[in-house]
């Protein structure tokens, strides 16, 4: 009987070592995992936050532009000459000061992603063109640059609701993981 207890002990200590073993390493790739799915929704709402605060910046920064695209608007119809070309000039300072703001801003968005989004801030970056091709036209004094102008609106406004479409888009979208082992 003696020889049975130690084979018994035996055997019940080997099985405990078995599947203390075992259960270590079930633990340790549970928390691996863990730790990677961590990780990776770690990376998910960085990325995200990133993109979200680079697309505001350019809604932000087109809005300002859009802003002063209508007190363009305004000035063009002062009625005294001279004050007219003065504050038009002035506001294509402002006008190109704010466009180099908004070049920066669609960089940015350019970096973050992703390419549909980086190619409608393009657009919108573009859209700004005709306006300051009028602008220019008005200070010039050429007939039916207003006009030109105004007619610029609708159009920018159009590429700024593109941009926030794809952005909004992008951002329910974003659900990227780095890849493994990085």
């Amino acid at each position: 009987m003696a020889d049975n207890t130690l084979w018994v002990g035996v055997l019940t200590a080997g099985t405990a070592v078995v599947a203390s073993w075992v259960t270590g390493r079930g633990t340790a790739r549970a928390a691996r995992i863990q730790a990677v799915a961590a990780a990776e929704s770690q990376y998910v709402d960085r990325l995200r936050a990133a993109r979200r605060s680079a697309y505001v910046d350019v809604i932000e920064q087109a809005q300002r532009m859009g802003d002063l695209y209508w007190k363009v608007t305004d000035v063009a119809g002062a009625p005294d000459a001279a004050d007219r070309r003065g504050a038009l000039t002035d506001l294509r300072l402002r006008l190109r000061d704010e466009y180099a703001v908004l070049r920066h801003r669609v960089w940015v968005v350019d970096l973050e992603g992703p390419a549909e989004v980086a190619e409608a801030a393009n657009r919108l970056r573009r859209s700004t063109s005709d306006h300051y091709r009028a602008l220019e036209a008005m200070i010039g004094g050429e007939a039916g640059a207003g006009e030109r102008f105004n007619a610029c609106y609708a159009p920018f406004w159009q590429t700024v609701l593109g941009f926030v479409a794809s952005a909004r888009e992008a951002l329910r979208a974003t659900t990227a993981v780095p890849p493994r082992g990085r």
